[in-house]
């Protein structure tokens, strides 16, 4: 019997989405005994949207494993790969490195129980949450600053005469309702 043969096939589905008709299939192993659904480590990489390099890096940083080999040596993933690969993408989107991730599981890995583990989790999701509230605000500033910027330059278009001249700007009185431009704004205008 051969490897594929020994395989059937299912589709990939992320959460939350429905089934793709051209996904490739995960590879569900029947000689497993947990029978749970394997993949490939090119369907894993798909699935969670990166390269096979990058899963095979994960892999030799020992932050994902395969499950097993298929019977031609192609590594096999199960199902909590899917979710280990999304944590590792969304602990990076918050500024994590690969080796603050390998060095995050080496804590949990080495940590004495389950409650010293959840302490370390916890406390470098806090000082996460911490930088992303500020980074939020930050972002707040920013879109106020935009929209202010923006309805300031609308009042360009009729203020303005076409015959008024860009370096003039800076000192321009023609917009009564904010006399000081938003740094935005004034900030171009300064040369």
């Amino acid at each position: 019997m051969s490897d594929r043969n020994s395989h059937r096939h299912l589709a990939i589905v992320a959460p939350g989405s429905a089934p793709d008709a051209s996904a490739r299939p995960l590879v569900a192993s029947r000689e497993g005994a947990e029978e749970s659904d394997l993949m490939l480590v090119g369907d894993l990489a798909k699935a969670v949207g990166k390269t096979v390099r990058a899963i095979h890096l994960y892999e030799e940083l020992g932050l994902v494993r395969a499950h097993e080999r298929s019977k031609g040596r192609y590594r096999l993933f199960a199902q909590d790969a899917l979710v280990r690969v999304r944590w590792i993408i969304k602990l990076q989107n918050l500024g994590l490195s690969l080796s603050d991730i390998q060095a995050l599981v080496r804590g949990q890995n080495d940590a004495a129980s389950a409650k010293f583990a959840a302490m370390r989790l916890s406390e470098v999701y806090v000082a996460k949450l911490v930088e992303t509230q500020s980074k939020l605000a930050e972002l707040k500033a920013l879109e106020s600053e935009l929209q202010a910027s923006l309805e300031f330059l609308s009042t360009c278009h009729s203020a303005c005469e076409s015959e008024v001249l860009v370096h003039s700007c800076p000192t321009c009185e023609r917009h009564p309702e904010h006399p000081t431009p938003p740094e935005l704004v004034a900030g171009s205008r300064v040369n």
